[in-house]
């Protein structure tokens, strides 16, 4: 097994360093050693990284994914967990794909205004009853050190 500087660990998973740096300050990896200056990581950590990646393009949180190692850094994968991401990417994704076609319909509409199209007006009522929601905003990102 090789051991990685976090330069190399760095180029291999497209992560800049600082986002290393904050993923160990989290707890989601562990830097086993230092040569020089620089954190040595075992070659696992770029699975660990990719699991990590998985995990944030389908909306978890750093914090939601840490939970999803055992303290001994293997995967302990809440099935639960994942069945209600992927019920609430279901939800996103009709929400979406209505306003999509909303949104196609209004650019297409005959109508002389926008405000004469009954589909465009029954958008206008979903979003005046809450059902039309703005997507939920992602947390900033933590600026590099």
């Amino acid at each position: 097994m090789t051991d990685l500087d976090i330069a190399e660990v760095s180029r291999r998973s497209g992560l800049p360093a600082s986002t290393l740096r904050y993923y160990e300050e989290k707890g989601l990896i562990a830097s086993i050693g230092r040569r020089g200056l620089a954190r040595l990581f075992d070659e696992n950590v770029l699975e660990r990284l990719a699991l990590i990646a998985v995990g944030r393009a389908a909306g978890f949180s750093l914090d939601e994914i840490a939970l999803m190692f055992a303290p001994d850094g293997r995967p302990r994968i809440d099935r639960d967990m994942l069945t209600a991401k992927a019920d609430e990417l279901d939800s996103t994704i009709l929400q979406l794909s209505a306003m999509r076609d909303g949104l196609r319909h209004a650019a297409a509409c005959p109508a002389p205004s926008h405000l004469e199209c009954p589909t465009f007006r029954r958008i206008l009522r979903a979003a005046e009853s809450g059902v039309v929601r703005a997507p939920k905003a992602r947390a900033p990102r933590r600026p590099a050190k």
